[in-house]
């Protein structure tokens, strides 16, 4: 009997079959998952860097005594805190200090005349030393008083805005988890075992002298974007990237595939917009600001910019945070899949 006019077809059952298949309860799983993080990484960058305000930005003031504490005070009751500052003997200790990573600026007041003087750096950041300025400058117009800038750690010609560091940095972590997961994702990543984590493990020890090596010549001698020690630079990228990739492994180690999106939460969503690099750490709100030298791409940042402007100075935490993630994710990876392979037994 043939079917009436108009009458509703009945479903194509083999494609509901394949949609059913397709649409299976894992794979809703990991589109949920790739949402969350596409929303996390919007909300993480948006709300670190739209609204950049200096917050307790330490600041040396040197001046007499009595001139001293009156600016000091007159600096730290400035609406909403962007200073933290405080007296250095003279202008060789700012010097020194802004060198040493301990201050980001310095007044230089001259009692006898109406000019003072502010220290910046932007080898740490055009955009902090730039509001300096800019708050400074406002502060003495009040004073019916000028200033002039001397920077005392000038960003490279070949680094106009000071982010060389963080994009050099940001490369090898993107080098890091990049291997990590392709070695993860490959052929056998399912049935990992502590010999096959260990060659994973030594896979991306080479791969970071190499990407270390890479990212220091191109950088450095290649572009002439980054001053500083070659073999410095060299060492600190193969650290970031060994270190970032260990992670990734432990991660795929305990969590299995979504390990991978955990270590992009960390490195990508987490750690970029808090590295500091656009914006450096005391312009970033407290959260950001918090967390970014505890992350790989935040240590590494620091640390590069510290060997390119700063004489190498500060980086022992910096070297510390970097060291260890990598001995951690080590840890975690060869535990791990001990652990997995003895509960699989034989």
């Amino acid at each position: 009997m043939s079917q009436a006019v108009g009458a509703p077809h009945p479903p194509d059952r083999s494609f509901l079959a394949e949609v059913k298949d397709a649409v299976t309860p894992h794979a809703t799983l990991l589109v949920i998952g790739v949402l969350a993080l596409h929303l996390l990484f919007i909300a993480s960058y948006v709300g670190a860097l739209h609204d950049p305000r200096p917050r307790d930005v330490p600041f040396g003031v040197v001046a007499p005594r009595a001139v001293a504490e009156r600016t000091v005070t007159r600096l730290a009751g400035l609406p909403g805190g962007p200073l933290d500052p405080r007296t250095v003997a003279d202008r060789a200790a700012a010097r020194k200090q802004i060198l040493d990573r301990k201050i980001d600026g310095a007044l230089i007041v001259d009692p006898a005349g109406t000019t003072d003087t502010l220290l910046v750096a932007t080898g740490g950041g055009r955009a902090l030393a730039t509001t300096l300025e800019t708050l400074v400058t406002r502060v003495e117009k009040s004073e019916n008083r000028t200033v002039r800038t001397v920077d005392v750690a000038p960003a490279d010609t070949g680094d106009a805005n000071g982010l060389t560091s963080f994009y050099v940095t940001v490369g090898w972590c993107v080098g890091g988890y990049l291997c990590a997961s392709i070695m993860t994702i490959s052929a056998g990543a399912a049935r990992s075992t502590p010999r096959r984590a260990t060659i994973r493990l030594a896979a991306m020890a080479l791969v970071a002298l190499l990407g270390g090596l890479g990212g220091a010549l191109i950088a450095g001698p290649v572009l002439g974007a980054l001053p500083g020690s070659f073999p410095a630079l060299w060492g600190l990228g193969a650290l970031i990237v060994f270190a970032v990739g260990a992670a990734t492994l432990a991660c795929q180690a305990v969590f299995g595939l979504a390990g991978i999106g955990l270590a992009i939460l960390i490195v990508v969503i987490l750690g970029n917009p808090s590295a500091g690099g656009a914006l450096p750490p005391p312009l970033l709100p407290p959260f950001w600001k918090a967390i970014g030298p505890a992350l790989p791409p935040g240590a590494g940042t620091w640390a590069a910019r510290s060997i390119a402007y700063f004489e190498g100075n500060a980086m022992t935490s910096a070297l510390l945070v970097l060291s260890a993630w990598a001995v951690a994710g080590t840890a975690i990876t060869l535990l791990a899949t001990a652990l997995r392979t003895r509960r699989a037994g034989p």
